[in-house]
């Protein structure tokens, strides 16, 4: 079905499943409840989860098939949201036009920065890819102002042209980005009892849009494209002595990772029209390799689940302040209640980072191949007992003569 065995096929049909369902599965406690602070399905959260993971996943063809690790990916996201941001202001606020430029404009800047990273390999190539990034989010704070906007960020105004669309609302504002009409920030709520489910429009335009590129990263994954690049991370040397040059297929994969990075960033640009020097930053290079490893690099849907996370401790636990903590201990002693308060605090709101760090220690020691590895081991213990009960079955009912 679709280009793919049955394995691939599944896996699909369920992170289709889970994207559909996200308004569902992210909103497990009643908005009353104390524990609706860990609800995640609001839309400006789930876009990002879907964002985040397109960035992974294009990472991911980079990094977990070839091996090359790359510090310089979010100049690839900025240069996407740029791009988005000036189709809005010179053409329309439709998010098509805006979505291709920012692939087209991200791929070609990456044609640029892997021809000339891709001539080293190992920490070379890692530190060439982390300067580029940082000449450009210099350039684009500084030097690139008229086109950037510096510090500031470049944003609609209602001077805008707009040739193929209106400059300002009947109300006078800025118009919002939409597809074919349909607004990203439309949002249907339904209420179920104390339950409140949130459909965005944006949300679900993000991920038919994670899909497809979640698809195609399956299909490059299983190509011979594919298989050639696994062979360059298996043994560049070995490879060259074949007589097969291996650095036209590694530009290849470095322009297709910078298109997957230059379309999240058109979509963060579409979902919110502003864009900043600060994603290119080299913090963001660093979230998109935490987001692979810990999610599993190498393997399909891991780099999806590493952005989950990431992004979830980042708008949920941040959130947790000490008054919410107080309301969960307020069933405490008053100096048990203060010193848990004090404990706690120190993973959650400001320090967030640390249970976000240790979380990723945790993983990298005890399950190298990430939260995919982890979800591997954890069903081989329910397929383990069938099958370990038939075999003490055959050996006692067969003994050996």
């Amino acid at each position: 079905m679709l280009g793919l065995d049955r394995k691939d096929f599944a896996l699909l049909l369920v992170v289709a499943a889970l994207v559909i369902l996200a308004p569902f599965l992210l909103n497990p406690f009643p908005t009353n409840s104390a524990m609706a602070q860990f609800n995640a399905g609001y839309p400006d959260l789930m876009q990002r989860f879907v964002i985040f993971g397109i960035f992974a996943i294009g990472f991911n063809l980079l990094f977990g098939l070839t091996g090359y690790l790359s510090f310089g990916h979010a100049a690839f996201l900025g240069v996407g949201s740029y791009s988005a941001v000036w189709m809005f202001k010179l053409l329309s606020m439709s998010v098509i036009p805006a979505i291709i430029a920012s692939m087209v404009m991200s791929a070609l800047f990456a044609v640029v920065i892997g021809y000339i990273s891709l001539r080293r390999t190992g920490i070379y190539f890692s530190i060439l890819t982390l300067a580029f990034a940082q000449m450009s989010f210099n350039l684009a704070y500084s030097v690139l102002t008229p086109i950037t906007n510096g510090e500031t960020g470049l944003q609609l105004t209602l001077d805008d042209p707009r040739i193929l669309g209106v400059t300002a609302t009947e109300q006078g504002g800025i118009p919002v980005t939409n597809l074919f009409g349909a607004e990203m920030r439309s949002t249907y709520v339904m209420d179920v009892g104390s339950w409140a489910f949130q459909f965005n429009v944006g949300y679900y335009v993000c991920a038919v849009i994670m899909m497809l590129a979640f698809y195609m990263s399956i299909r490059i994954f299983r190509s011979p494209f594919g298989l050639m690049l696994r062979a360059i991370k298996a043994n560049k040397t070995r490879l060259n002595y074949t007589g097969l040059n291996q650095r036209p297929y590694a530009l290849a994969v470095f322009v297709i990772s910078g298109a997957y990075a230059g379309l999240a960033g058109g979509l963060m640009a579409s979902m919110d029209p502003l864009a900043g020097a600060e994603r290119m930053q080299w913090t963001a290079s660093g979230e998109v390799v935490l987001m692979t490893i810990l999610g599993g690099a190498g393997t399909l849907i891991g780099p999806v689940l590493g952005a989950g996370v990431i992004k979830y401790f980042e708008n949920i636990f941040s959130k947790i302040n000490s008054g919410v903590l107080e309301q969960w201990y307020s069933f405490m002693p008053e100096n048990l209640q203060h010193f848990s308060v004090w404990v706690s605090e120190h993973f959650v709101g400001p320090g967030w980072h640390l249970t976000l760090g240790l979380t990723f220690m945790l993983v990298v020691t005890f399950l190298p191949g990430g939260l995919v590895e982890g979800g591997q081991r954890f069903f081989r213990l329910f397929r383990r007992k069938p099958e370990d009960s038939g075999a003490r079955e055959d050996t006692q009912s067969n003994p050996a003569e």
